[in-house]
């Protein structure tokens, strides 16, 4: 069974578009996109336009949906879907939950809304080796202690979490966290305080937002980021893409939900492998792909033997 997995931001790297692969089917979502946007999106890569939320979250989306539809051009349909963070946007674009024009004006809306929350002076951080249990203690010590307040934005792994605050917050905290024996604890490129209460205001109004955009049956799994469980009616899934910037991603969970429904190769789109990494460390019987290490031909006869090896 394959089984797509989509980036979140902080995956994004200069020049990660034009490095997609030169397939038909890349090269017409790119001209949707930017049809549909008003923008050429070959210009949201630069080092310039990654400084922006919008350009970002845009582009995974856009990367994203480019490759699933390359491959699905060569008879590789996921059966299982799912994203982190926006990457869930394409996630649900890949088992037919949301046309791709829709996903992207909400997306749009979406990093909008983000950004105008919080233009500067928040972001996010990743913790290694410490669990959820301690990342929360010691959350709750420094709150209490410095009054300064960090929230646990996702879980990625058992001894991977991201947390989201106020800069001066955050850099508090990964000197706290180094100290309790966390591994590493590093600044992520992201500029806003995703996954958190942060941005309940912000999610009101793309709830509001969302209520007017048409949402599908799902044609294949999607697995969602609040709860890593299935969602398998389009209100479930609309409802996970316009409130996950307000929860905590179980990321983990939902890898954990595709392994038990018999994923056994998972192909990352591009950029980047995050997602790859984690899986391979934690389930190495799958067979995890990271779109991006691979040339595109290379990429679908590695995907296909891995399949049919089953």
């Amino acid at each position: 069974m394959l089984a797509l997995l989509f980036p979140g931001q902080g995956a994004q790297t200069e020049g990660f578009l034009h490095r997609l692969p030169q397939h038909q089917a890349v090269l017409d979502t790119l001209e949707e996109a930017s049809r549909v946007l008003g923008v050429d999106v070959l210009t949201l890569d630069t080092p310039d336009a990654l400084r922006s939320t919008v350009a970002v979250q845009i582009g995974l989306t856009v990367a994203g949906v480019a490759i699933t539809r390359a491959l699905a051009d060569e008879q590789l349909v996921p059966e299982i879907s799912a994203g982190l963070s926006v990457g869930a946007y394409p996630a649900a674009v890949s088992c037919g939950a949301i046309h791709f024009e829709d996903a992207l004006k909400m997306v749009r809306r979406r990093a909008e809304l983000m950004e105008a929350a919080y233009p500067c002076g928040y972001g996010l951080a990743a913790i290694v080796g410490l669990t959820e249990h301690q990342v929360e203690t010691l959350a709750a010590r420094h709150a209490a202690d410095a009054r300064q307040h960090v929230y646990i934005g996702n879980v990625n792994a058992p001894r991977q979490i991201v947390i989201a605050g106020a800069n001066h917050a955050l850099d508090a905290f990964i000197a706290l966290a180094l100290a309790a024996g966390a591994r590493k604890a590093t600044r992520l490129a992201v500029s806003v305080p995703s996954h958190c209460e942060l941005l309940a205001q912000a999610t009101d109004e793309l709830v509001a937002y969302a209520s007017d955009v048409p949402f599908h049956t799902p044609q294949g799994i999607y697995v969602g980021n609040r709860g890593g469980r299935p969602l398998y009616t389009a209100d479930a899934i609309r409802d996970d893409l316009a409130t996950n910037m307000r929860y905590t991603v179980r990321w983990f969970d939902a890898l954990t939900v595709m392994q038990e429904l018999g994923a056994h190769v998972l192909i990352e789109t591009p950029p980047g492998q995050v997602l790859t990494d984690i899986a391979r460390e934690h389930f190495p019987d799958t067979a995890a792909l990271a779109a991006s290490s691979f040339a595109f031909d290379r990429l679908v006869a590695t995907a296909r033997r891995r399949l049919d090896a089953h």
